[in-house]
């Protein structure tokens, strides 16, 4: 497999496979969202989209960065989402750049989203297709995010390997700026345990595909018979 590695405004085309990668914390919220019972999760491309939605929804949950808005449900933290019970909802999610990368590869012919929580199974979804060439897009940072990147690269050797050690690429990620700021608290809208929650490999047991459905971007889980197969 071809892996190639690139930030948001390095995309000079649109990929074939894409692999959207925010590890603090955009798609960690999003597995989670899934495992709180979600059924989707609707990408917004602005916050004012996100409250469109909800006005025209009134019972889908809106949550984006930061701290708590009017017309805004949750924020983007783990922590903070994994009590509350999204059985059967619609998720709404605007962040600074996850959801963002996402919609930059919109007309991609397969995009997922990622963090070390599904890595797994996103390596065990891109092996299964026999992707020959897939861009990572590295959402944090301006491509810069070494949280993200170091996350690419494992789901990379992953979905080549099917022995991959995390440890070093858990430590680059614990060292990161993201986690820096989250853990002092530099960011709001957060959780004490949101950088843990982050950094837990393979907690989900699916991949995350995103698909156009009408004029929306939808994210759905796809669960994977095994993440070693």
């Amino acid at each position: 497999m071809d892996a190639r590695f690139r930030g948001i405004t390095d995309l000079v085309e649109t990929p074939s496979v894409a692999v959207v990668v925010d590890v603090m914390r955009a798609f960690t919220v999003a597995a989670w969202a899934f495992a709180r019972g979600a059924e989707k999760i609707v990408l917004a491309g602005s916050l004012d989209e996100a409250l469109e939605l909800k006005a025209r929804h009134p019972d889908w949950v809106t949550l984006k960065d930061g701290p708590p808005a009017p017309g805004f449900d949750a924020v983007n933290s783990p922590g903070l989402l994994r009590s509350i019970d999204l059985g059967g909802r619609t998720v709404v999610q605007k962040t600074t750049a996850g959801t963002v990368g996402a919609l930059a590869v919109k007309d991609a012919s397969l995009v997922l989203c990622a963090g070390f929580v599904v890595a797994g199974a996103t390596a065990s979804f891109l092996r299964a297709r026999g992707s020959d060439t897939v861009t990572f897009v590295v959402t944090g940072e301006d491509g810069q995010a070494d949280e993200d990147l170091a996350c690419a690269q494992y789901i990379a050797l992953r979905a080549t390997e099917t022995v991959t050690d995390a440890a070093g690429f858990l430590r680059r990620a614990a060292e990161s700026r993201a986690a820096a700021e989250l853990a002092e608290g530099i960011r709001q809208g957060v959780h004490p345990d949101d950088v843990a929650l982050c950094l837990e490999v393979d907690r989900f047991p699916f991949a995350m595909v995103a698909t156009s459905e009408g004029p929306l971007m939808v994210l759905r889980p796809h669960a994977m018979p095994s993440l070693t197969d």
